[in-house]
């Protein structure tokens, strides 16, 4: 934790009916922490501690430096004295109230000097500025909960808490949502702790991961890393990724593919995507699957794939399926994962250890 100038420490001990929640953890003061993991494993049970919803037996919160919960102090702020913003996979809005009535609700909750989110602010974030005169009744799945994550903002938290707020979207109505929930990573000094089940919400969202099962944390650490660790079951899913970080070194507008500069490296991805400033910060997510190996020179000319990374094996795991392997690789110091048969491995002789390519088609990526 020593990186971290400003963090949440979050410490739970909470003994229900058949399930216990054992928690020590140190998160990220800012972005955004990923809490995953299977239903039962304790994701909601953590964001009910953290917002004052739930009291642990022993336990101790410290948000910034701000102690909302020590058990051996007998200090428990309730959820309405805490600071925070709940977003729930339903928006919940008042159905007889307009969209702006809505969220003046969550600003009138809020003294005016200690606002640090105003209306105007929050409307033009979600992009709900044209809703402002609508009724709940009149917006779709996507509105709604723009609407809700906006009234959530205007509370001016401390901390943001999203309990799957995509659950119950279709997945037209996520992908309209997702740029929203990026602009406010990207534009809020606020740490929100986002809960999902859904690993591309993850890769795509989270700077921090939370793996949980059965109510223990079995990982906590940075996206990129996290993602890629060979010896939790994220890296051996079906729809495994990891996540690569890089600033933006070009655009081909004749062909609409932006250049992507890794960091520490000449190697560069080549992505489908309108044009973008140079130096920009840009995230890739890179699915294991979409990752083929060679070991040999590659050919331009004779190929479809843009993309080919000089990389090191860094280690083999056993797939869940035995025809497969997960290949751990590592590129100037950005892991990749790759998905491949048993057989190629053999024939081509993979070990650990060895330089090999990373081909990535730049269609398949998504940046």
């Amino acid at each position: 934790m020593s990186e971290l100038t400003s963090a949440i420490e979050a410490r739970f001990l909470v003994e229900q009916s058949g399930f216990t929640l054992d928690l020590d953890l140190a998160l990220p003061g800012r972005g955004v922490t990923a809490i995953f993991g299977h239903s039962g494993s304790g994701k909601t049970t953590l964001l009910r501690c953290l917002a004052g919803l739930a009291r642990p037996r022993t336990g101790k919160l410290v948000v910034n430096g701000e102690v909302w919960l020590d058990t051996d102090r007998n200090v428990f702020l309730p959820t309405h004295k805490r600071p925070l913003g709940y977003i729930f996979q339903e928006a919940s809005l008042f159905p007889h109230l307009s969209v702006t009535k809505n969220l003046r609700y969550g600003l009138d909750r809020v003294k005016p000097a200690e606002r640090r989110v105003d209306l105007a602010q929050a409307a033009e974030l979600l992009g709900i500025g044209h809703l402002l005169e609508r009724m709940p009744s009149g917006l779709s799945g996507g509105e709604r909960q723009r609407v809700g994550i906006a009234r959530a903002l205007l509370t001016s938290p401390r901390l943001l808490l999203l309990d799957e707020p995509l659950a119950s979207l279709d997945q037209k109505r996520k992908l309209e949502i997702l740029p929203y929930l990026e602009r406010l990573h990207d534009e809020l000094d606020i740490p929100m702790l986002y809960v999902s089940h859904a690993p591309e919400e993850v890769a795509r969202l989270a700077d921090h991961l939370v793996l949980l099962e059965a109510g223990r944390a079995v990982a906590s650490g940075p996206i990129a890393q996290t993602l890629a660790r060979l010896d939790l079951p994220l890296a051996l899913a079906d729809d495994a990724s990891v996540v690569l970080e890089g600033v933006v070194a070009g655009h081909d507008s004749a062909y609409g593919l932006l250049t992507i500069a890794l960091p520490a490296s000449t190697a560069k991805l080549t992505v489908v995507h309108a044009p973008l400033p140079d130096g920009k910060p840009m995230r890739i997510t890179v699915k294991a699957r979409d990752v083929s190996l060679v070991t040999g020179p590659h050919d331009e000319s004779r190929s479809s794939v843009l993309n080919v990374l000089p990389a090191t094996v860094f280690g083999i795991a056993d797939d869940a399926h035995p025809s497969q392997a997960v290949v751990r690789l590592d590129v100037d110091g950005s892991p990749l994962l790759a998905r491949v048969t048993r057989y190629s491995l053999d024939r081509l002789g993979i070990v650990t250890g060895m330089r090999v390519w990373a081909q990535v088609k730049a269609v398949s990526l998504l940046a």
